[in-house]
């Protein structure tokens, strides 16, 4: 009886439209390989752009620092041009009024008939000149009896004399002037030297008679 009835079940087929369940132990190290093959060639690839990257970005990063500093280079001529003008423009304005005084004493010597006039009229504009190179930080160097200096006189000459010490100034030929305590041009002056000792005339001899 067990026998016809086990004959009689239905036995089991597999559905073709099913597919069969893929065994990943059965896939073994190549499916594994498959997995993992993406990841490690991409990587290679990320190193490479990344050096490039921070290289082209360096790069920009120099040019532009490079023409930040000639902007500036340029800025700076500029600027000390700009300086250097403004005080010439200072120093010409301040010097023009005397100028407009000598240009005015020139033409009335022209018709002047008291020199005397004439010559205080000059020394009043001098001393316009002075005053204005005074107000600039320009000073005259004293030299006229003054120990010779070689940081600030030029000795042109020296003569034998009794008039001021040995080695100091005894004549100016040429001003000397500092500017805010530095020297411009040295004084051109003539310096004293100790006289020379006379030397004794000898005594005449007394003139033998001749009898």
């Amino acid at each position: 009886m067990n026998t016809e009835a086990e004959s009689q079940k239905p036995a089991s087929v597999s559905s073709p439209s099913e597919p069969a369940a893929a065994d990943p132990a059965a896939a073994g190290p190549a499916g594994k390989a498959e997995g993992s093959a993406s990841p490690a060639a991409e990587a290679p690839a990320a190193e490479v752009e990344g050096p490039e990257v921070e290289i082209a970005r360096l790069k920009e990063r120099l040019l532009r620092t490079a023409a930040d500093f000639d902007n500036f280079r340029k800025r700076t001529r500029r600027d000390i041009a700009d300086a250097e003008r403004r005080v010439q423009e200072d120093l010409l304005r301040s010097l023009l009024p005397t100028f407009d005084n000598l240009e005015r004493a020139t033409v009335a010597a022209g018709t002047a008939t008291d020199v005397k006039a004439l010559a205080e009229g000059i020394k009043m504009v001098m001393r316009q000149f002075q005053d204005t190179l005074g107000s600039i930080g320009v000073e005259r160097v004293v030299s006229q009896g003054k120990p010779f200096d070689p940081a600030e006189h030029e000795a042109v000459q020296h003569v034998q004399t009794d008039q001021v010490p040995p080695g100091a100034v005894v004549q100016e030929l040429q001003a000397g002037y500092r500017w805010q305590g530095r020297l411009m041009r040295p004084a051109l002056v003539v310096v004293a030297k100790a006289p020379a000792p006379a030397v004794a005339e000898p005594a005449a001899e007394p003139s033998a008679d001749k009898s």
